[in-house]
C-alpha cells in the first residue's frame, strides 16, 4: 500500500511539470534553451564532468522555475488584493530565477566558449 501511494506522488509531480510546461511562459522559455544547450552540448562533445554541470544547471532552473510558479500561485490565493509583501514575495522569487539564470549563463559561457574559440 505504501509503495502504490509512493509511485502515485509521481504522478502529481508530473501533473505539476505539465501544468507548467502549459501554462508558464518562462518554464516554456527555460525549457526550450534546454533543448539548445544539450542540442550544443552533442554539438561540442562535452566531456562528462561538463555534462554533469549542464544537466545541474538545467536541472536547477526547471526546479527554481517550478518552485517560483507555485510561490506565485499560493500568494495569489491568499490574497486578490494588491499587498506589499505579496508583490515581495513574487519579485524576491524571481529575483531568484534571475540569479540563477545569469549564474548558469555564465557558467556555460565558461563551458562552451573555450571550446568553439
Amino acid at each position: 500500500m505504501k509503495l502504490s501511494r509512493f509511485l502515485f506522488s509521481f504522478r502529481f509531480a508530473a501533473q505539476g511539470i505539465g501544468t507548467a510546461m502549459k501554462r508558464e511562459q518562462n518554464m516554456k522559455v527555460h525549457a526550450g534553451s534546454a533543448v539548445v544547450v544539450v542540442a550544443a552540448g552533442m554539438w561540442t562533445g562535452l566531456d562528462p564532468v561538463e555534462w554533469m554541470l549542464v544537466i545541474l544547471l538545467i536541472g536547477g532552473m526547471l526546479a527554481l522555475e517550478l518552485v517560483n510558479s507555485a510561490l506565485e500561485r499560493v500568494v495569489d490565493l491568499v490574497t486578490a488584493e494588491r499587498h506589499p509583501l505579496a508583490k515581495q514575495a513574487k519579485d524576491m522569487a524571481a529575483g531568484a530565477v534571475l540569479v540563477f539564470a545569469v549564474a548558469s549563463a555564465i557558467i556555460g559561457l565558461l563551458i562552451f566558449l573555450p571550446k568553439w574559440f
